[in-house]
């Protein structure tokens, strides 16, 4: 496992929680992640609280589920696989007791909630979570759900950007099981170079949109430094929409990239006027 260092991992001053990291049990992790290494990884940086946030996805559409009457077929990824919650929170339990100077958030990572509501309403039924983001990855096309980025090819860069975007104000209407807006513009991690420089004014009134509906719930809008990260202007769109807190997640897959770039992430928010509370694992605020 790497161990860097540098100024992206500066312990001098107390990094955030990182509320958005994988383990084992996410099904796209390949054998690269291990729960234990990630707490070892969060300990050796100062990071006060990480919560494993697995993928939740279905192939399968439940009865009460959107997808189920819209004649879409589940299943963007053939990669995707039933998430094991007693696993999983076997093995959180065995952090926690490893590592009790951490603390260790339950979490999921629920893909596309406003399409499969009973589906993930049984699974957060079933245990209890700490924190519960919701995520886009697929978009509706041609009777399938598909990866947003593959649809570059069909629609052009920025059509799928403008309808990525619209999408995720329908999943924050429709959605009300998650408390976190992971990635909120995943697409643009894999932006065609032939498409020129991603300009984040060319789509200024979906952003907004999707930050004037996120606000309204009351909900928190992730700083993701695994995507490119969000710029001074896209956190003024957020307050300007009402917003009055932020997360932080890596959205690490490997143990090595726990907490990256989260001193860049820090300064860009508080240059935004957010600012950490009394909880040092809590969200960040105005």
């Amino acid at each position: 496992m790497s161990d860097r260092t540098g100024p992206d991992f500066d312990t001098s001053h107390s990094l955030p929680a990182d509320s958005h990291v994988h383990s084992q049990w996410s099904y796209d992790t390949f054998g690269r992640a291990s729960m234990t290494d990630s707490c070892r990884r969060a300990m050796d940086l100062g990071i006060p609280a990480v919560a494993f946030t697995e993928h939740l996805d279905f192939l399968e559409a439940s009865e009460g589920d959107a997808i189920a009457v819209m004649g879409v077929r589940p299943g963007w990824w053939e990669a995707v696989r039933p998430f094991d919650v007693e696993g999983y929170l076997d093995d959180l339990e065995r952090c926690r007791a490893r590592f009790p100077d951490l603390r260790i958030f339950s979490g999921v990572e629920a893909g596309e909630p406003h399409l499969f509501a009973a589906s993930l309403g049984t699974v957060l039924a079933s245990a209890k979570f700490d924190r519960v983001l919701g995520s886009l990855h697929a978009l509706v096309h041609e009777g399938r759900l598909v990866n947003a980025s593959r649809l570059y090819g069909p629609f052009g860069a920025q059509e799928v950007m403008r309808r990525y975007l619209t999408e995720v104000v329908r999943l924050i209407e429709a959605s009300d099981t998650f408390e976190i807006l992971a990635h909120v513009d995943y697409p643009r991690r894999h932006w065609p170079p032939d498409a020129g420089p991603f300009r984040e004014a060319d789509f200024e009134a979906e952003y907004r949109a999707v930050f004037r509906a996120l606000a309204s719930s009351g909900r928190v809008l992730e700083i993701n430094t695994y995507s490119p990260l969000m710029s001074q202007t896209l956190l003024r769109w957020w307050r300007d929409a009402g917003g009055k807190a932020v997360s932080f997640g890596s959205d690490a897959h490997v143990p090595f990239r726990v907490g990256d770039r989260f001193a860049e992430a820090l300064a860009l928010a508080e240059a935004a006027g957010f600012s950490r509370g009394g909880d040092v694992s809590g969200f960040w605020r105005r």
